[in-house]
């Protein structure tokens, strides 16, 4: 079983991800996919006059702030177009993808954040009309159902909270809490660098292992989306998954060589 977070960001291309996908599914492997959709969230939300505003939590994590016309629009892309322009581009090279999001069938459930404090222009404030949520729960046994039919399941980053209301939850959080439910084999992140780099941008500091035991000390150092992968990483190793590979999304074959232990393996 192994889990793959295809990023969200500008100028990643699905082609090469899907190609694996195929060689991978022929050759046996049961493959689940979840997906980001930040850069074209961003993009349609220009475009509806909605631009998106980013906030600095009071621990220093950036965020979308996600209020109730927010979480519409990004909903819309996410759901919408970005899992099924990634379903028909599976279907059409023969793999029986299946779009999901997190609300369907309960497969993400959690809480919805009560409120979100912020530091801005220096000063502590609070928003209140927050819809991004924690996951607290995967209906493994929904994914193990489908998997066991032939289906790829292909995952929005969106859940379902207790009291039935949808939210934005991180993507490779997300893909972290199905890692760790399926218990699976691999958890690759794909993102736009090629790993954890030591002295971010330079991409010749790959940092090309990390030990479970040290993931703590990386975590302090790293910032923004790469704090989040590390946290998922953690997250997944903690609840049963057997490692964690943060790989290149923009190279040939990037699920292969990830799996291959090119990038940053964590276990």
């Amino acid at each position: 079983m192994i889990v793959v977070k295809i990023g969200g960001a500008e100028g990643l291309d699905s082609g090469p991800l899907c190609a694996d996908v195929i060689e991978l599914v022929n050759g046996g492997s049961r493959i689940v996919l979840v997906h980001g959709g930040s850069h074209q969230t961003n993009v349609i939300s220009e475009r509806l006059g909605k631009p998106p505003r980013f906030v600095t939590s009071v621990s220093g994590h950036v965020s979308r702030y996600n209020d109730r016309e927010t979480l519409e629009i990004y909903a819309m892309v996410v759901a919408g177009r970005v899992n099924k322009l990634l379903v028909e581009r599976l279907q059409a090279l023969g793999v029986n993808a299946l779009g999901l999001s997190g609300p369907d069938g309960r497969l993400l459930t959690g809480r919805r954040k009560p409120a979100l404090r912020i530091l801005e222009k220096g000063k502590l404030k609070v928003l209140r009309d927050e819809w991004s949520g924690v996951i607290e729960q995967v209906n493994a046994s929904l994914l193990r159902q489908l998997l066991a039919q032939g289906y790829v399941p292909v995952i929005a980053p969106l859940a379902i909270s207790h009291e039935g209301e949808m939210v934005n939850v991180d993507g490779d959080r997300a893909a972290a809490a199905v890692a760790g439910a399926l218990a699976a084999e691999a958890l690759v992140l794909l993102s736009n660098v090629p790993g954890l780099l030591k002295d971010f941008p330079r991409e010749d500091t790959l940092i090309r292992h990390i030990p479970q035991a040290q993931l703590e000390s990386h975590l302090s150092c790293a910032q923004g989306r790469m704090k989040r992968k590390l946290l998922g990483a953690g997250e997944a190793l903690a609840a049963g998954a057997g490692r964690v590979i943060i790989g290149d999304g923009r190279v040939e074959s990037p699920i292969l060589r990830a799996l291959a232990g090119e990038g940053t393996v964590l276990a």
